[in-house]
């Protein structure tokens, strides 16, 4: 039987990537704060993810969970998060345009501000300082008074993730979200490109399919589906403070929910069976993420399963592979045949950036396009193999013109990586490197579905 939980009980397990707030009345008075502040999701909205999360699990829609690496206080601005917002859009329209699939939409944005390191110091010149953990906590200038970290933060993502909920809500309900726009998301450098070139006649024929359905009688002003989106939050559970803080009892279920995003996800550095993380996770009913990599034992994952979903609830955990390009053929198969074997219903999902991360030859953290499209090339065909259903993708991008992943139709090279190098902390794909992952992933959906019916027919006969 598990133990009661409680959501401070996180506070007596070993925790893992938590920094260290030196003023610790400062903390406890920010944490006062945020327990009395507004909620920024619902428990509706995350029962409702939840639902559409157990489609995926059982193989009749798709995944796409994709944003910032790193959310920051400098690059907060209504067109980057338009522009982010304008990517998942054109993605999921490929997607659903392309593989006849229904796609769930969950942003990596509204609280992405926290970041895990490998160390807990760095150091530039002779000078060690402490390591840059997001905006969350400290400060990316290597300055040491801003490296202290400072719980005042907190209450600086709380109002900016707010901020952003509300542009998000009023784009996908108030008619950006139209597919009748679906010509308007592709403005900017993607128009321009071979992806954007693409996306435009996959656009033109959409609208001739809309046209067809005006005139049968479905519009924009009677079906809602057309004109408006669901588009969720996400966020690494990383900062336990921040998180605890915003968790609350539903009055409708009487169950406990974060409120600071409808889904948040367990990284591979916290991830222990005993450990704070995990123990804070398991308690909430929103849906939850665990990222898996290479070196998660089959039998350690099933017991992370049977903590973070003792009822085997579809919808309610998604095991986000992040193995590399190289490895993901070789200790995914494992991972899926316990799963399976044992009966759990899982969302099973691609993370390819974490495990292709690289430094190039002119100093700069990237990540090459193909070794990108390779890890997701495996993860489809590992799931092909073993019977098991490829769910979803979990990428960091955005839609500014950036240059941090080399590769790709734009021919990004490591010399060009300096032109638009932008990030607060990993590289991401830009706009036209997402679009090109996603006719590729259509493609991949696409075969797999008519291989699935050509079997259901051989088996019929």
């Amino acid at each position: 039987m598990a133990a009661k939980w409680t959501p401070d009980g996180w506070r007596s397990k070993p925790a893992k990537q938590l920094p260290n707030y030196p003023d610790k009345a400062a903390l406890a008075d920010v944490e006062a704060r945020l327990r009395v502040s507004p909620p920024l999701v619902f428990a509706g909205e995350a029962r409702r993810l939840k639902s559409k999360l157990a489609e995926v699990s059982a193989g009749r829609a798709f995944l796409l969970q994709g944003g910032d690496c790193a959310e920051s206080f400098a690059e907060f601005h209504p067109d980057n998060i338009r522009d982010t917002f304008r990517v998942l859009l054109q993605m999921a329209v490929v997607l659903t345009f392309g593989a006849a699939c229904p796609v769930v939409k969950v942003g990596r944005m509204a609280g992405q501000f926290a970041k895990p390191r490998s160390s807990d110091t760095e150091t530039v010149d002779g000078v060690e300082l402490p390591s840059y953990r997001g905006d969350m906590v400290n400060a990316m200038e290597f300055e040491a008074a801003g490296r202290v970290p400072d719980p005042e933060r907190m209450m600086r993502v709380f109002s900016q993730s707010a901020a952003t909920l509300n542009l998000l809500r009023a784009f996908a309900q108030g008619g950006y979200a139209d597919l009748h726009q679906v010509h308007r998301w592709n403005l900017g450098f993607v128009a321009r490109s071979p992806q954007g070139e693409r996306y435009q006649a996959m656009a033109d024929r959409l609208s001739e399919t809309l046209e067809f359905m005006a005139a049968c009688g479905l519009t924009s002003a009677t079906a809602p589906q057309i004109r408006e989106t669901d588009l969720f939050t996400s966020h690494e559970a990383l900062l336990l403070p921040y998180e605890e803080a915003l968790t609350r009892v539903d009055s409708t279920s009487g169950d406990w929910y974060d409120v600071s995003a409808h889904m948040l996800w367990i990284g591979d550095r916290t991830r222990q069976p005993d450990g704070a993380h995990v123990e804070f996770l398991r308690g909430v009913k929103n849906p939850i993420g665990l990222k898996c990599g290479p070196t998660l034992d089959p039998d350690e994952l099933l017991r992370l399963i049977d903590i973070l979903n003792p009822e085997n609830e579809p919808g309610r955990l998604t095991l986000i592979a992040r193995m590399g390009a190289d490895k993901v053929e070789e200790h995914l198969p494992p991972l899926i045949r316990k799963v399976m074997r044992e009966g759990r219903a899982v969302v099973w999902s691609s993370d390819p950036m974490h495990g292709n991360t690289m430094k190039s030859s002119s100093g700069y953290k990237t990540r090459p396009f193909d070794q990108v499209l390779r890890e997701v090339q495996g993860f489809f065909a590992v799931h092909q193999a073993e019977g098991s259903h490829a769910g979803g993708i979990h990428l960091e991008l955005t839609g500014q013109d950036v240059t941090e992943c080399i590769g790709g139709a734009q021919a990004i090279t490591d010399e060009g990586l300096r032109d638009r190098y932008h990030t607060h902390c990993d590289p991401r794909l830009n706009a036209s490197q997402a679009l090109e992952l996603a006719f590729l992933i259509a493609e991949s959906l696409k075969r797999d579905r008519d291989n699935a019916a050509v079997e259901a027919a051989v088996a019929a006969s």
